[in-house]
């Protein structure tokens, strides 16, 4: 299978790797990117992975400010060495990330952060909604899962930064936006928190 030269360069973009490693992941893949991201991690090649195990405690803040004064967003981006946080590519990513908090409007960095009680609340709203929607009366139950799961994925999306499309491109998530930095950068990059200020809010 022929393989786009775009689509190699933007696996390389998001892992890090050579372009021989990510053409062979895209061929075994049929060009699927997600896939193909699967396959290289499966064979241990994927450096942004084995850079996430490694601390991270310097870092900058990103500031984003919107023009009429009235917002301001915040967000401590996390990173080896003081070399990394002085970096331009770096402070360029910490200022984008800011203007995406700002924009998207996250409640937690990670799923995890997101309280147990809070996710069930939602999955019970969820399954209510299921309950009570005429195009779901008679499915099976496997079929209500995986329409719960589709909305769950949904709710995830919505309000957990590294899943939210990157505000400045939406092909990726911050997550696959911030490992395409790793990648440039060779250091573990993280989000540890922000902060979104409102006037009156």
């Amino acid at each position: 299978m022929e393989i786009d030269a775009k689509k190699v360069k933007e696996l390389r973009d998001i892992t890090g790797l050579g372009v021989m490693d990510c053409k062979k992941a895209l061929q075994e893949t049929q060009g699927d990117i997600e896939k193909a991201r699967e396959w290289l991690r499966k064979q241990g090649l994927d450096k942004a992975m084995k850079k996430a195990a490694r601390t991270a405690k310097e870092g900058a803040i990103g500031v984003y400010q919107h023009h009429d004064g009235k917002l301001v967003a915040l967000v401590e981006v996390n990173c080896e060495t003081d070399f990394a946080a002085r970096n331009e590519e770096f402070r360029a990513l910490c200022r984008d990330l800011a203007m995406h908090v700002a924009a998207k409007n996250p409640s937690v960095v990670k799923r995890e952060d997101i309280p147990a009680e809070t996710l069930e609340k939602e999955k019970e709203i969820q399954r209510e909604a299921l309950k009570n929607d005429p195009k779901m009366a008679g499915k099976p139950p496997e079929a209500l899962d995986k329409v719960l799961e589709g909305r769950m994925a949904k709710f995830f999306e919505e309000n957990v930064l590294l899943e939210q499309p990157f505000v400045k491109d939406e092909k990726h998530t911050v997550e696959e936006t911030i490992k395409s930095y790793v990648a440039k950068i060779g250091e573990n990059i993280a989000v540890r928190r922000f902060q979104v200020f409102r006037v009156g809010g």
